[in-house]
């Protein structure tokens, strides 16, 4: 009988590898056991971390830190090693000393695991981080003109509609739900690529991927829908899943997976 395999991928911004690793990180990796694992927010530098989080078993590690100790940072954990990684790649220094995005090639596809800036409560990193986000977007465009796969993945500080966020009138002045910050998101998906969550939940509310750390906000699922997976269109017909788990916990916010069918069936 042949079965088809798949490839489960994982996004998680941890806030802070180091404080998620106090919170049972490593037990949460050994059950899940993701083939791809992209982390947003480590915060902390390679040398800063002891071997089990550093190297754990069974996996390829890939940190990217930000030159600002304690900051922003990346990291990419796969059990089978791309065929190639870059640490930053959108040729910017002003992106890449926050330690924002790695590109792996999986030949199969691209993947961007990405942490993109949050626009600041005074909204003065918003043209920043339109700016990563554009950066992101057209490195993506350019690899799919070459006949490439891909998916983006992270914490993209942005919930898209209003179905993406608990509150969102009171908060169409904060940074996250501006409009100018959501008209990014619209433009990503006019490229043609899919939301995959909400291609397969439309019209659902109620699925969240951050919560405030104010007393009982995650209790209530006073959240927001932040962290997403972007795939180009010709993926689409081989997902098998794409999952939030709200039940997570280990930081602010919780892990998403994106389940694809490999491109080849195996006999078993």
């Amino acid at each position: 009988m042949t079965k088809r395999k798949t490839v489960r991928i994982f996004s998680w911004n941890v806030n802070g590898i180091r404080a998620c690793g106090r919170k049972g990180f490593l037990d949460w990796l050994a059950d899940t056991e993701p083939d791809i694992l992209g982390l947003q927010e480590t915060r902390a530098l390679p040398e800063q971390l002891e071997a089990p989080l550093l190297n754990p078993d069974g996996y390829r590690v890939h940190y990217h830190p930000a030159e600002r100790k304690g900051y922003s940072g990346v990291a990419l954990y796969s059990r089978a090693e791309p065929a190639s990684v870059v640490l930053g790649g959108l040729s910017e220094p002003q992106f890449d000393i926050e330690g924002r995005l790695i590109i792996a090639d999986y030949e199969d596809f691209v993947l961007y695991t990405g942490y993109f800036p949050n626009g600041g409560h005074d909204l003065s990193r918003i043209p920043y981080k339109l700016e990563f986000s554009e950066a992101v977007l057209q490195h993506a465009e350019a690899q799919r003109r070459t006949g490439r796969s891909i998916v983006i993945c992270g914490d993209v500080n942005t919930a898209h509609e209003e179905i993406d966020l608990a509150n969102p009138k009171s908060n169409q002045k904060n940074t996250g739900f501006r409009p100018e910050e959501r008209a990014w998101v619209s433009r990503i998906l006019d490229h043609g690529y899919v939301d995959i969550f909400r291609r397969l939940n439309p019209g659902e509310n109620g699925h969240y991927t951050w919560w405030s750390n104010r007393k009982g906000v995650r209790e209530r699922n006073v959240g927001w829908r932040i962290d997403y997976f972007f795939i180009s269109p010709d993926l689409e017909e081989r997902v098998v899943a794409a999952r939030i788990h709200a039940d997570v916990m280990g930081s602010d916010h919780c892990p998403i997976e994106l389940e694809l069918a490999c491109a080849s069936s195996s006999s078993n």
